[in-house]
């Protein structure tokens, strides 16, 4: 600290002007260093850089123990209670009873016992034909060119001719699609390119010169970069610039070298459903930041998650990072807490993508496509922005308004899809499909895809900031702006939403972060709004669900304050001293506003899920009343920023829960803690909120030398093996680099079964079957959003007589119709629901409903 201190009095000597700059670039590093997008660690009094390492110790990745309050990485419970950020004792009041814990395993347990539906396999990939049915179908594909004379494409080193040889001969081609229709034509020295004289060569690099569209026509494909510059036969058999363009009939060949692309590792075909609407199986992750490359003015994230020329252009570092050899990035510096790192992604991958490295691409198409094969079946983008970070950082090449990067980001959504499709040869192919209501997911799951929700979690959503006048809070935003905003944001095919992230906004007060990391948000929620955080002394009825600890009264001093947010701030005039808060625990005396459950109302109108996490406890409350006065099954936990008072409350309005992923021990401990909460009435399965690519780290290894590793290749869901996932040089294994990037997340899944199995024999398989009961847990609370009532097997009161189901469902009716009518079946099996009904004899009547192969009403039985 006294040397942080030295170097902030030199810079007081330096020029006025000088000093303002520089300091407040220092200052914009450093507030988005800390504050973007990281849950709070514990209170104390400590440097910025040993609040940098509470973190990191809270998040479970490698950090300096040396001025933290000791504690053992092998202890589950220590871990937890770090990650946790309040300090459990005695005190601690769960918060349900001991004998409502025991029945609520005790159903899970019943759950587990159900049959499984029948799973089926389908290709990963369409079959490919000899010669390319569309224009779209070349993807992956070897292909020779023949003329309509007969002659072949043929390559002497650079050079191309069509010449009269065997087809033995002549050039192969590998075709990797840039897009929907269009294609590098890849050879050994490199890429088929339209040279600027008019000729077509061979060039090292790909570029927009050997990006070509493919037009499907009567005798085969042409090829062209824009209009009038197609690719012909010129006299003499060279290859050259046309303007209509010579067609070529294409033809699967082999020979051709590989385009340098990530490998996936996983053998077997992915499963799918034996019908398109029956129970589904797979995991769900909740909260992931897909599109982050375009977050905080598209300059802080290095990578980005496709590129049209594929690993090698989209895996690279920022260019600051780059031009100084990876000693220039502040950010990264403070956010992974190492002084450099090597730059180079592709193809080494020396030191990112890591655990802990934090600005770097995490979720590369590719690593994606190894989730999905491992067994992901639902995957809800976030979309994400802090406007205020965004203004302090120095580089930026994108709007810092909040609705105007969403609106990109769900732009870049479609891009990715259109993307993913074009290497599985056609639109709707792709792996990766947008979905907009439960009943379209349903469908694409059953179909061997995998479900993608999209979000939003930004600190001003619908531009619905406040500031502070004259002791009143004005919001920037009405009730009519909110509508219009729901509005947009449904038709732009938004549907899991949370109300805040960082800031206290005109919606409701936010619950902070802690100890240091909180001045520095603190500080910015100033700059926002024009006041701190409301945070005063209170007592928890549960000794926990309170809002973030801060710097309290006897621990703040200059130093401690941090010079960089104390004595710079307050010398230059930047921010005024943050406040000084009573002892803790602490919650922000913010709540929910009146346009806060203005916005909740719309989202339960629009069949929109609200997600309570970030909100202060005071507006989680309010919010949670809200939805249970509104009998509104559409509310999720998506990254464990709720508090445990909450999670029972949600399980208990039909909602869901995915806790945040982290580290695979602690994850269990979460699972375990979970199940207590289960309520009975409803169908139970479990997933996580990875938060990957939104500066959060994921989880660290246990280290190969554990007695229980991860043993490569591994049996994942539905019997697909998993290898050891390469990408260039680089070889990734859960056990020693931890979930480094989101391919590894089968792994992880694999690691909770081996930790949990060791913990206590049978909970490995039991883990494994709830987490891949997830995506159906999470389908299910949407279609229960969507209107449709809870099964009535499990809900007696339900229960309609066998009278009303004759009358209510007849032949020829969908399954989304049967849905409406008698609620959410029991049973989902192949072609056939079950659900339950009473006669004037019986309480409990099993009804059996069948489908036709069209998925209609055939026929209703009784047992």
């Amino acid at each position: 600290m006294a040397e942080r201190e030295d170097v902030v009095a030199q810079r007081l000597r330096e020029p006025e002007t000088t000093r303002r700059v520089g300091l407040a670039g220092l200052l914009a590093l450093t507030l988005v260093g800390v504050a973007v997008l990281l849950p709070g660690g514990g209170g104390g009094s400590a440097s910025l850089a040993l609040a940098t390492e509470q973190e990191k110790s809270a998040r479970g990745v490698p950090h300096d123990d040396s001025g933290l309050e000791p504690h053992d990485h092998s202890d589950p419970t220590t871990k937890n209670a770090i990650s946790r950020g309040v300090v459990e004792g005695a005190e601690v009041v769960e918060p349900v009873s001991a004998a409502a814990r025991s029945a609520a395993e005790e159903y899970v347990e019943r759950e587990r016992a159900l049959p499984d539906p029948t799973l089926v396999k389908v290709p990963a990939y369409p079959a490919r034909s000899a010669v390319p049915t569309d224009r779209f179908a070349m993807a992956g594909g070897c292909y020779t060119l023949q003329t309509g004379s007969g002659a072949y494409v043929t390559r002497t080193g650079t050079t191309l001719a069509v010449a009269s040889v065997p087809r033995a001969s002549a050039a192969t081609f590998y075709f990797k699609a840039t897009r929907l229709g269009g294609y590098l034509l890849h050879t050994r020295p490199g890429e088929v390119t339209l040279k600027p004289d008019g000729s077509i060569a061979v060039a090292a690099k790909p570029g927009p010169r050997a990006d070509w569209t493919a037009t499907k026509v009567a005798r085969g494909h042409t090829f062209q970069i824009a209009p009038g510059k197609a690719m012909t036969v010129r006299p003499g058999g060279r290859l050259g610039r046309g303007a209509t363009g010579t067609p070529f009939r294409l033809r699967v060949a082999a020979g051709c070298p590989p385009y340098p692309e990530a490998d996936v590792n996983v053998s077997g075909d992915p499963h799918a459903g034996l019908t398109s609407y029956q129970e589904v199986r797979g995991f769900v992750d909740a909260h992931t930041h897909g599109m982050a490359f375009e977050f905080l003015g598209g300059q802080v994230h290095c990578g980005r998650p496709w590129h049209e020329y594929g690993a090698p252009y989209a895996l690279v570092d920022c260019p600051d990072h780059t031009l100084t050899a990876g000693r220039g990035a502040v950010l990264e510096s403070l956010l992974s807490g190492e002084p450099s790192h090597d730059p180079v992604g592709w193809p080494t991958f020396k030191d990112w993508p890591a655990p802990e490295s934090l600005t770097h691409e995490g979720t590369y198409y590719r690593w994606l496509e190894r989730a999905w094969r491992g067994g992901q079946r639902l995957f809800v983008n976030l979309l994400v922005e802090n406007n205020k970070l965004c203004e302090l950082y120095p580089l930026k090449r994108n709007s810092c308004d909040d609705m105007d990067s969403i609106r990109l980001q769900a732009e870049q959504m479609v891009r990715l899809q259109d993307y993913i499709d074009a290497q599985f040869g056609g639109p709707g192919k792709g792996f990766y499909r947008i979905v907009k209501d439960p009943f379209e997911a349903r469908r694409v799951i059953n179909a061997g895809k995998m479900a993608v929700v999209m979000g939003i979690e930004t600190s001003v959503p619908f531009g619905c900031t406040f500031k502070a006048v004259l002791g009143e809070d004005v919001p920037a935003c009405t009730a009519a702006d909110i509508d219009a905003n729901l509005d947009e944001m449904h038709a732009l095919g938004v549907r899991q939403m949370e109300l805040v992230n960082k800031f206290d906004n005109a919606l409701a007060g936010v619950a902070g972060d802690a100890g240091e990391v909180g001045l520095a948000v603190n500080s910015a929620n100033f700059l926002e709004t024009g006041t701190f955080w409301a945070m005063r002394h209170c007592e928890p009825a549960d000794g926990r669900s309170a809002d973030k600890t801060q710097v309290t009264a006897p621990d703040i001093s200059a130093g401690q304050q941090d010079a960089l947010f104390g004595a710079l701030a307050q010398t230059l005039g930047i921010l005024p001293a943050v406040p000084v808060y009573e002892q803790p625990a602490h919650c922000n005396q913010r709540g929910l506003t009146d346009l806060g459950e203005h916005t909740i109302r719309g989202l339960a109108e629009r069949r929109m899920l609200f997600d309570p996490d970030h909100l202060s406890v005071k507006a989680r409350a309010a919010s949670m009343d809200l939805i249970e006065q509104l009998e509104y099954p559409g509310v999720l936990s998506s990254h464990s920023w709720s508090t445990p008072d909450t999670y029972p409350r949600i399980y208990r309005a039909g909602g869901f829960i995915t806790p945040y992923a982290g580290d695979s021990t602690g994850f269990v401990e979460k699972w375990r803690r979970h199940l207590g909460w289960a309520d009975p009435r409803y169908y139970f399965g479990f997933g996580f909120g990875a938060d990957i690519n939104g500066l959060g780290a994921q989880g660290n290894p246990r280290g190969a030398g554990v007695p229980n590793p991860v043993t490569y290749p591994f049996t994942g869901l539905a019997g697909v093996r998993l290898d050891r996932q390469r990408a260039g040089a680089r070889v990734w294994d859960i056990n020693v680099d931890g979930v480094a990037q989101y391919g590894l997340y089968p792994d992880w899944v694999e690691d909770l079964r081996v930790v949990a199995e060791a913990q206590n024999p049978g909970d490995g398989a039991r883990i494994v079957d709830d987490m891949a009961r997830g995506a159906e847990a999470y389908l299910q609370m949407w279609e229960r959003a969507h209107g449709v009532s809870p099964d009535s097997c499990r809900n007696a009161d339900l229960r309609k007589t066998t009278d009303a189901v004759r009358r209510l469902v007849v032949p020829g009716m969908t399954t989304a119709q049967v849905l409406g009518a008698v609620g959410q079946p029991y049973e989902r099996r192949g072609a056939s629901y079950g659900f339950c009904a009473r006669s004037e004899a019986r309480v409990k009547v099993p009804v059996t409903v069948t489908f036709s192969a069209t998925g209609r009403v055939s026929g209703v039985s009784f047992g």
